[in-house]
């Protein structure tokens, strides 16, 4: 963790969040805990992790706090909710509502998604629509009840069936699923994943596996990488791909699945297909640390400052002078890479 200045002036500026390397940031993820009910296989050990003191995380008001700023002063338009598991967090409607009720300075409304496991999601859905969510990403890296449960540890396969489902008739479309496959663990449900996600309208997205687990449960050599997955795609649907530009700053390429009217399929392939050089995001973890990418091995405070009394504008250049440190890519590929000390769900999807 870096401090950062308390220097700064009371004036709004324009400047939004850009980095060395011409990029700007206008996509912002949130976790709002570091806590999940599950315990996946390539995300953390079957005990557990030591879980952030209460008192070092975010309160809701801080958040929200942070999310204005964001908004009003440093360009965000986007805005996902993450975790750990964010359905943890009891204010969850309440920091959505407060998002939403949000405006750019061109007046433009805020764009607000939730990344879940959906445990819990049946019970909520409905809430979260009425607050203002506008869409889920939900994981399940199995059709098979009793294959989830071994790479979740927990039998819990029709709680996130049921939430799905919750999700569809609460309007948090388009519902979009994302499946990690894992070499002799369900590296075979690519295609059955992809009829069961046209089947029920889902938007089915593959994220390779990326090195954010428990230290040493990463190998690359059991890597499904995104060429397997769309080479085993590719023989069972006619997929097109999306058009030149189409892509924007979004973490997955895409597909249309011919002959199933408004179907796609994507791949984030953060390993081998890196899109570091169109990447749009900056992270917020739950005790406030701003984060300018996934693979970051520093953060910088902005905690610290909202509760010593700094003012949106001292918060603002933070977090631009922190945009600013980002590196041109994640590194993965070069001998020097070392994974970030935090877990994925210690860091936020």
């Amino acid at each position: 963790m870096r401090a950062v200045s308390a220097a700064g002036g009371s004036e709004p500026r324009a400047q939004g969040l850009a980095d060395r390397y011409g990029r700007v940031a206008t996509d912002l993820r949130v976790s709002l805990t570091d806590r999940c009910n599950l315990r996946c296989t390539y995300c953390m050990p079957a005990e557990g992790l030591p879980w952030a003191p209460d008192d070092t995380v975010l309160t809701d008001a801080e958040v929200v706090r942070l999310v204005r700023v964001g908004v009003e002063r440093l360009g965000i338009r986007e805005v996902r909710f993450t975790g750990g598991e964010p359905l943890l967090r009891r204010g969850l409607e309440g920091i959505v509502a407060a998002t939403t009720a949000l405006r750019t300075p061109d007046g433009a409304r805020v764009r607000t998604a939730l990344t879940t496991n959906a445990l819990g999601l049946d019970k909520r859905a409905r809430s979260l629509a009425e607050a203002g969510l506008d869409r889920v990403n939900v994981s399940l890296d199995s059709l098979d009840p009793q294959r989830f449960a071994r790479i979740a540890r927990r039998d819990r396969h029709a709680d996130v069936l049921a939430g799905l489902a919750a999700a569809v008739e609460a309007g948090l479309t388009p519902v979009k699923v994302n499946a990690v496959l894992q070499r002799g663990v369900n590296d075979d449900e690519a295609v059955p994943l992809l009829a069961w996600a046209l089947e029920h309208g889902y938007h089915l997205r593959f994220i390779e596996q990326m090195p954010l687990g428990p230290h040493g449960s990463w190998r690359r050599e059991d890597l499904v990488t995104a060429r397997e997955i769309l080479d085993a795609l590719a023989a069972a649907y006619d997929l097109v791909p999306e058009p030149d530009g189409a892509r924007g700053g979004a973490p997955a390429e895409t597909w249309t699945v011919r002959g199933h009217a408004g179907a796609t399929v994507g791949v984030i392939g953060s390993v081998t297909r890196p899109f570091c050089g169109a990447c749009d995001r900056t992270r917020l973890t739950a005790d406030g640390q701003v984060r300018s990418c996934l693979f970051a091995r520093e953060e910088d405070d902005l905690r610290g400052l909202l509760r010593g009394g700094a003012d949106d504008a001292t918060v603002a250049d933070a977090w631009r002078a922190a945009q600013r440190g980002k590196a041109a890519g994640h590194g993965i590929d070069d001998p020097s890479f070392l994974q970030p000390a935090r877990t994925m769900s210690a860091i936020g999807g």
